[in-house]
């Protein structure tokens, strides 16, 4: 039994070290998915931000309002001050509410 529990330990041992070493592997991924794009406040739909920008968004999806000034959302670089909403245009920096 002594050697079942040693085997188990050694195989979750292995298991935790092969998903640490493919955490940057993922994380690397992530940010050349979002190449090409920029943070884009104002123009996420409530509910639909990629992240926070302030008080009132913790992270994805928690904008409150349409158009949220302290919400951004990944937009393709260069397209993000020409936005129009019913709020003004999109901005490279939080705004307003």
């Amino acid at each position: 039994m002594h050697t079942k529990i040693t085997a188990a330990t050694l195989a979750g041992s292995f298991a935790a070290a092969l998903a640490m070493a493919a955490s940057p592997a993922v994380a690397q991924k992530s940010d050349q998915q979002k190449a090409g794009q920029e943070k884009c406040y104002g123009v996420a739909m409530a509910g639909k931000n990629d992240c926070a920008a302030g008080p009132g968004t913790s992270c994805a999806g928690t904008a409150k309002v349409d158009y949220q000034g302290n919400a951004w959302k990944y937009v393709p670089k260069g397209t993000c001050t020409t936005m129009k909403t019913p709020k003004g245009m999109g901005s490279l920096t939080p705004k307003q509410s």
